[in-house]
């Protein structure tokens, strides 16, 4: 897995058009204020440490939204950050799985629409913690 973290004061994205033929039904458009994004390219050989890399996955975003102080987290299925791919479903249920434990613990947490390519805004601030790159 590869995720790009990002400390955002705000983003707002609308669908623009699928890009997978079974997509989240009916999606929408959002625009959160104060929060961190994980842009999250789950690849192929995940699926052999599905628990593992969720696990992981949770302890960065905790990480990084207690140094910024807040607790709300975008989730984005992100497939460019690596030529190894899991399977969509995977990568649905992993993002799935992250959003759940996250919530259990009192995030608030939205996911971008699975299977579409978006229109993003993001306004970011210029900080040391504000674009973090990890390898799980």
């Amino acid at each position: 897995m590869r995720v790009v973290l990002v400390h955002a004061n705000r983003v707002a994205y609308r669908p623009a058009q699928k890009g997978l033929d079974n997509p989240d039904p009916e999606p929408e458009s959002r625009e959160i204020h104060d929060l961190v994004m994980a842009f999250i390219h789950v690849e192929q050989e995940d699926e052999e440490r599905s628990g593992k890399v969720v696990t992981n996955l949770i302890k960065n975003i905790k990480w990084l939204c207690g140094k910024i102080g807040t607790k709300r987290v975008l989730l984005h299925s992100f497939a460019h950050l690596s030529k190894s791919k899991a399977s969509p479903e995977f990568s649905r249920e992993v993002l799935r799985r992250a959003h759940e434990r996250l919530e259990n613990v009192g995030y608030e947490v939205y996911e971008t629409p699975f299977g579409y390519f978006l229109d993003i805004e993001i306004s970011m601030p210029g900080h040391s913690l504000g674009r973090i790159y990890k390898e799980i």
